[in-house]
């Protein structure tokens, strides 16, 4: 196993994970039920899989849709759920 590879990785992915969207989701759940550890296991299965997915479709798709589409994909898609997150938040401002 290429061990450098796997730190790299983890390190890059940990830093981009904190204080996104995941997290807050997660954090907002257990403030709501007070049950941190099915919180934990659930989170952490759906970003196993979503990885697990990305993997292994990643490379076939990078075939066949050339690299620069699919960034402006992401980013468009980024910022669409942007929006909506600034508009439910605006919706539910308390002043």
């Amino acid at each position: 196993m290429n061990w450098k590879l796997f730190f790299t990785t983890y390190a890059m992915l940990f830093l981009a994970e904190l204080g996104d969207k995941t997290q807050l989701a997660v954090f907002t759940l257990v403030t709501q039920n007070e049950s941190p550890i099915p919180i934990f296991l659930g989170a952490s299965a759906a970003l196993i899989t979503v990885t697990l997915l990305a993997a292994f479709f990643g490379d076939l798709i990078t075939k066949y849709v050339p690299e620069s589409y699919l960034q402006l994909g992401a980013g468009v898609i980024f910022i669409v759920i942007g929006i909506f997150v600034l508009k439910d938040a605006l919706g539910n401002l308390v002043i």
